[in-house]
Formats: C-alpha cells, sequence, structure tokens
C-alpha cells in the first residue's frame, strides 16, 4: 500500500489495515499532515464494536454524548459514516446503523441532531465533527477531530472534452483557490483541453499549448487560445507572468519537473500551478520524496506546496502550489 510506504518514512508502523483504510502508530504528524496517499486521517480513534444495528448506533451515541458533555454545539457539524472497500453489503449496513443512529440522537439532542451535517466540508485542514468508518459489519472506528485532506468526487459536466477536467476540478479545492473571471492561464500539453475549458468556463483567458486537437467545449472557445507548440519549447512573452500553470502531461515524471515545470517556477513565470506527475513506470513513493526534498524546486521555488493522489488521480499524483516572490 502506498499510504504505509508513505508514513514509514515519518517514522509510523501499520498496525491494522483493509480495503481502503489503515491505523498506523508511531509517527508524530503535524496539525496538518501533508500526505499525499491519504484523504482523511482520524485522530485518537475509538473502536467500537457490535453484533446488531441497534447495539452499533447505540455505541455511536454513547461515544458521542461522552464526547459533548462539557461541548456546547453552536453551529452546523459534519456526521459523517463512511465505509471501507471490499466487503459486499457493508454500505447498506452502514446506512441501516446511520438512520438508527440518527433517530436516537434526535429523541435524546434535538437541537444537536438538527445541526448535523451528513457531508464532509470542502477543502483542507482540521475538522471537528464526527466521522463513522466501518470496517467490518461489526467493527467500526470513531473520531471527533479529522485532518482533510481536500480530495473529494467531482460532478461532470457534459461539454468537458476529457476525464481528465475532474482532475483540474478537484485540485483546485486542495489548493484553495481556482481561477476566476480575468486571470491568465497556460496549459501546458493541453490537448483535448480539459484543464483549458475548466478555467475559460470561470472567465479565465487562456493558452493552451499543444499540437494535438481541442474538443469538446475547449473547441474554438472565445477564451482560448489553442496554439500548435510544444510545451517543453513555450515561454511566455518576456515581461509577463501567468496567474496559473497547469501541465498534465503523459510523460516521465523526471524529465517533465526538471525541464519543462523548473523553469516556470524557478523564474517565477506563473503566480500559481497544477502539475501532475505520472508513475505509473516508477517508484512512486520516491517520486513523491524526490519531489517533496528540501533541496526540491517544488519547495524551494514554491509555497503552500500540497502534494495528492486525488480521487480522480490514477496512476499520478498532484502538485498544487503557489510560487515564492523574492522581496
Amino acid at each position: 500500500m502506498l499510504l504505509e510506504r508513505e508514513l514509514t518514512f515519518a517514522g509510523a508502523r501499520a498496525v491494522e489495515q483493509g480495503g481502503g483504510w489503515m491505523r498506523f502508530e508511531g509517527a508524530t504528524l503535524p496539525e496538518e499532515p501533508n500526505l499525499c496517499f491519504a484523504h482523511t486521517v482520524m485522530h485518537a480513534p475509538t473502536k467500537v464494536s457490535g453484533d446488531s444495528v441497534n447495539q452499533l448506533a447505540g455505541g455511536i451515541l454513547d461515544y458521542l454524548l461522552a464526547a459533548l458533555q462539557d461541548e456546547r454545539v453552536e453551529g452546523a457539524w459534519p456526521c459523517v459514516f463512511a465505509t471501507a472497500g471490499g466487503l459486499d453489503g457493508l454500505g447498506r449496513r452502514a446506512s441501516a446503523v446511520e438512520k438508527a443512529f440518527r433517530e436516537k440522537l434526535k429523541k435524546r439532542l434535538g437541537r444537536v441532531a438538527r445541526l448535523a451535517s451528513p457531508e464532509m466540508p470542502a477543502g483542507v485542514g482540521a475538522v471537528r465533527g464526527l466521522m463513522v468508518l466501518f470496517t467490518d459489519f461489526g467493527e467500526i472506528w470513531l473520531a471527533r477531530e479529522l485532518t482533510r485532506g481536500g480530495q473529494r468526487r467531482m460532478a461532470d459536466d457534459p461539454d468537458a472534452p476529457s476525464r481528465s477536467y475532474l482532475k483540474v476540478e478537484e485540485a483546485y479545492g486542495v489548493l484553495g483557490y481556482e481561477p476566476i473571471e480575468d486571470d491568465t492561464v497556460v496549459d501546458l500539453g493541453a490537448a483535448p483541453g480539459g484543464w483549458s475549458y475548466s478555467a475559460a468556463k470561470r472567465g479565465a483567458q487562456v493558452i493552451a499549448i499543444d499540437n494535438g486537437p481541442m474538443k469538446g467545449g475547449a473547441l474554438d472557445h472565445p477564451l482560448i487560445d489553442h496554439r500548435r507548440e510544444d510545451a517543453f519549447g513555450y515561454r511566455p512573452p518576456e515581461g509577463r507572468v501567468m496567474d496559473w500553470m497547469f501541465c498534465d502531461l503523459v510523460e516521465d515524471p523526471h524529465h517533465v519537473a526538471r525541464n519543462l515545470i523548473a523553469p516556470w517556477l524557478v523564474n517565477g513565470w506563473c503566480r500559481r500551478f497544477v502539475v501532475m506527475l505520472k508513475f505509473g513506470r516508477v517508484d512512486a513513493v520516491a517520486l513523491l520524496r524526490e519531489m517533496t526534498a528540501p533541496d526540491s524546486v517544488f519547495v524551494t521555488a514554491t509555497t503552500s506546496l500540497r502534494v495528492r493522489h486525488l480521487n480522480h488521480d490514477r496512476e499520478e499524483f498532484t502538485l498544487v502550489g503557489e510560487v515564492r516572490v523574492e522581496d
């Protein structure tokens, strides 16, 4: 598991794991752990077991009531139920337990129940609420304190030229920004135009660099200037700084990082970036460590670097951040 290997370098060891989850010990993580392969970190989790829906729902309620003894809930709070992968029918079990729990909570604390939201808030960082993770039919893990990695499922757009559109839409949430009207964007390796279309639909002016054709909503879009050039040879006009640099190329990741992305970051040709690096033919964790090492250009020339394996990524991870501005 890639997450297990990533955590090993932080001094952690896996003590239990299953489909899509891992419990680990031994690592002292920062308040906002910048983990690539983790979507959510549950802090100080508590295990609850039960043979029936009612037992599990009651266990969750007891846990929450104990946690709320010295706390007053003043606003909306996330109450999220999730399931580990690989077990048929586990989702139905979780839904039944969730329904029973919410009914019990409504009877005990009606106002708190009304303020509960079944969705995790978007974005990155710490969240206080309740997460219920089912790892088996009779086993759940509970936590009040969570850290979000920012990954989430995105809605498709019928005009988007390709599935890659979903990746950049998701990446905005990890970075905490998205293109706005009149922003300038260069999309290196743009075809068929999913990322260019994403920026243009927000009103940004896009220079799309690719010898290949644009398709769908990116084809002949008035805000997209498609230039049939090689992405590695393109340079912005002298003195011009682009608001955004996008790059999603099916190329060797070291070649892309060194020979395409590094000049943009070192020379300050853009203010923000969203970059995909493909790890299908290289060691993913070794590549991650290399890109996040203290002497990496992604560290020395940028701020707010975040690297994530997104919901919509496959054999690749996404790097987002802002270019460092010298005083």
